[in-house]
């Protein structure tokens, strides 16, 4: 019999030679009739709390993947303690550290979730979709414009469930936002301006960080992927990914699909005609200190012809909040920025007032001439997800988790699916698009290629490193 590590190179090998090529299994509700067991992709970080909280919503989880030794508590970013490691509340859940191993070989799978870096979201997604898996991704569904839409359209064909993780989509401040700017609150729409604070980690890297050793249990080679190879540097990960364009997707790609979700989803917005960015401190490595990207977006079936504004980088000195807003759009309603800037993360501006909004709660302010006293509260039009009304943080809550598996349980799809998280994902890495060419771009979305600019393909579809390219 071969070594272990001989049959996974030949299965590794194997793998490469088919990546991603291999015909799509017969449509069916996987996990209809019984129990949905679910493999996790990514299991330290955000990962440790996705596998929790799926089989908090009632799945049993049957494997767990991850690049990590998952007994090493030294190895990834969170520290979890003896007892709470997911090795221990899962006990008979299968290991690997190959996503394409555990989707191609372990038996009864019905749906994976993925939380890995950015950079292996399209791989492992449509592994698993190609293989007819259900799909739970973190967001952006994707690394690229071209892979958001690529996965959108899979989706569609294997006709399995899919759901992004902006989970605040699933809880009720999201949807009853929703429900009032369709119904006018606020009258029609023309621009919306959004904020973060992020980054909180490093970004306009202008090299590479000095190699280190990789540490006992990781294996570096399955971190890196589909990636360029770069040396371990614990300025790479566990975390620090996030600002290198390689793995991440900088402040935009990490809080873009919160954020702009609400007002997107709202006015049934799809594709943008126009955007344009400034940044300070971005590099062809490392995404910028702080940014601004303006959308442009064409009449939609809620509003007119819309701008969305977004600032990354937010900072307080000494109280004073700076790389805001105009103040004009919000200092007569609020004595001080901090009470608007740490209170919400969105200003809608529409022709007959402004909300002020906050995704994860419900103390919105409202100026507007529909919510004066005795004006009639529109009603409910959006389905509601058992815990998504949990203290009002929908984010928090398990709401996404349970739609997404009672989606796979009745066909019914979840709200963030795929055909609505697809376009947004574009959306919002669209805007790394022009902050990288560093100019305003128009957009062909039909063509999916930026107009008369022919050197931006690479940045629309990137190139993968040998073994993990696409049929």
């Amino acid at each position: 019999m071969k070594p272990r590590s001989l049959l996974r190179r030949d299965f590794i090998r194997a793998s490469a030679m088919a990546t991603l090529g291999f015909s799509i299994l017969p449509k069916r509700a996987r996990g209809a009739n019984s129990r949905i067991q679910v493999g996790c992709v990514g299991v330290n970080g955000k990962g440790y709390q996705d596998a929790r909280a799926t089989a908090e919503a009632g799945a049993q989880i049957v494997a767990l993947c991850d690049v990590v030794d998952p007994r090493n508590p030294e190895l990834g970013r969170r520290k979890i303690i003896p007892g709470e490691r997911l090795v221990d509340l899962f006990p008979a859940a299968r290991q690997f550290t190959d996503y394409r191993e555990m989707i191609s070989t372990m038996p009864g799978l019905d749906a994976v979730v993925i939380s890995t870096p950015d950079h292996h979201h399209f791989h492992a997604t449509m592994a698993a979709l190609r293989r007819g898996l259900h799909v739970y991704c973190q967001k952006p569904i994707a690394h690229s414009v071209w892979e958001a839409r690529r996965l959108t359209d899979v989706a569609r064909e294997t006709n399995v469930q899919t759901q992004m993780g902006n989970q605040a989509h699933a809880g009720e401040p999201v949807r009853r936002a929703v429900e009032l700017l369709r119904a006018g609150v606020v009258g029609r729409v023309r621009e919306v301006h959004l904020w973060t604070d992020r980054p909180i980690w490093p970004q306009g890297m202008d090299r590479w960080p000095e190699p280190q050793p990789v540490p006992a249990g990781l294996d570096w080679e399955q971190w890196i992927g589909p990636a360029p190879f770069r040396e371990y540097s614990p300025a790479i990960a566990p975390f620090a990914w996030r600002g290198w364009w390689d793995f991440g997707a900088g402040a935009l790609g990490d809080m873009g699909c919160h954020i702009l979700d609400m007002p997107f989803w709202a006015l049934g917005l799809t594709a943008p005609e126009t955007v344009e960015a400034t940044q300070v401190g971005g590099t062809d490595l490392g995404a910028p200190l702080r940014s601004i990207v303006t959308w442009t977006f064409p009449a939609g079936p809620w509003s007119g012809p819309v701008s969305f504004v977004w600032y990354d980088g937010l900072s307080s000195t000494g109280g004073t909040w700076r790389h805001g807003p105009p103040e004009d759009l919000w200092r007569n309603d609020f004595p001080t920025a901090d009470h608007v800037f740490r209170r919400f993360d969105l200003v809608v501006v529409g022709d007959e007032g402004r909300m002020y909004f906050g995704r994860t709660r419900q103390d919105w302010v409202i100026k507007a001439k529909g919510t004066a006293p005795g004006s009639v509260a529109p009603p409910q039009t959006l389905p509601r997800v058992p815990g998504g009304e949990r203290n009002g943080k929908g984010e928090d809550s398990g709401g996404a988790y349970a739609e997404w598996l009672g989606a796979i349980r009745t066909g019914e799809p979840a709200l963030s699916n795929f055909a609505v998280a697809g376009p947004l994902s574009e959306t919002v890495l669209l805007g790394n698009v022009a902050l990288r060419l560093g100019r305003r771009v128009r957009w062909d979305a039909r063509k999916l290629e930026v107009r008369g600019e022919p050197q931006a393909a690479g940045l629309i579809r990137r190139g993968y490193r040998k073994g993990w390219e696409l049929s």
